[in-house]
């Protein structure tokens, strides 16, 4: 198949090499700009594309760029760990559909740092292949894989797990997906979705605020990840940052 990827992140890259890697049609690849991009360089050399098969991804919707991924006449387009919401005209270009791979297990913690929902609100962390509409991590099912979470987790080692369930996942579905064989499953309407601002309605722990033990330790894990900031304690005009450690005692 004809493929126009989009992609940022780690996984972003993983995912594209291994489709390099078994011969597939990589025809277009979307990048974040500078200022949110990670592994960009990396994916630009890895896709071995020519600079006008090369576009940048916050511009996915404009008119001109709606009018580039036509003439790439994709069959499918392939979305991994990218940031930016496609609009209908985008969405009905490949005749196979806008496939997305999320890191949680919807309809779970739709939106932004699903790892840190997982931890802080007891949900179910996994990873999930799912068709894209215009909503944010609403459309069909395709499969899943659930990744557990442990008490001695931080935001940063879970992540890492469901960045490594993301690349199994879609290797073991790929071939799904390329024969028209693959699933589609209708998500349940309820969910949970959380948004960039959220995440600072919990990360200014209040000193004088009385918090259960649990609640503050999950607060705290949740959002410990070098080398990011985190939740914060504000002390005399200044923030002072926190990061917990957890250490599983060792089994004799």
């Amino acid at each position: 198949m004809r493929i126009v990827y989009l992609g940022n992140n780690l996984t972003g890259l993983n995912v594209l090499k291994w489709l390099v890697k078994q011969n597939e049609s990589i025809v277009g690849l979307a990048v974040h700009p500078d200022e949110r991009a990670k592994y960009k360089g990396e994916m630009i050399a890895t896709s071995g594309l020519e600079s006008t098969q090369i576009f940048d991804g916050s511009r996915i919707n404009r008119p001109e760029t709606v009018t580039q991924i036509r003439t790439f006449q994709p069959d499918i387009i392939l979305s991994v760990f990218f940031g930016y919401r496609l609009g209908s005209e985008v969405l009905n270009i490949p005749p196979r559909g806008c496939i997305n791979l999320h890191p949680a297990y919807l309809p779970f913690n739709r939106g932004v740092y699903p790892n840190v929902w997982a931890i802080i609100d007891g949900t179910p962390a996994g990873v999930t292949l799912h068709y894209m509409d215009e909503g944010f991590d609403t459309g069909d099912i395709i499969a899943q894989k659930r990744v557990s979470v442990y008490f001695h987790d931080t935001g940063e080692s879970l992540y890492h797990r469901l960045e490594h369930a993301c690349v199994e996942l879609f290797k073991e579905t790929w071939p799904e997906i390329k024969s028209g064989k693959n699933l589609r499953m209708q998500q349940a309407s309820a969910g949970i979705y959380h948004s960039k601002g959220d995440i600072a309605l919990i990360d200014n722990i209040d000193l004088e605020k009385k918090y259960q033990a649990k609640e503050l330790i999950n607060i705290l894990r949740a959002r410990t990840f070098y080398p990011y900031r985190g939740a914060f304690v504000e002390v005399g005009g200044k923030k002072i940052f926190l990061r917990l450690e957890l250490k599983e005692e060792a089994q004799e």
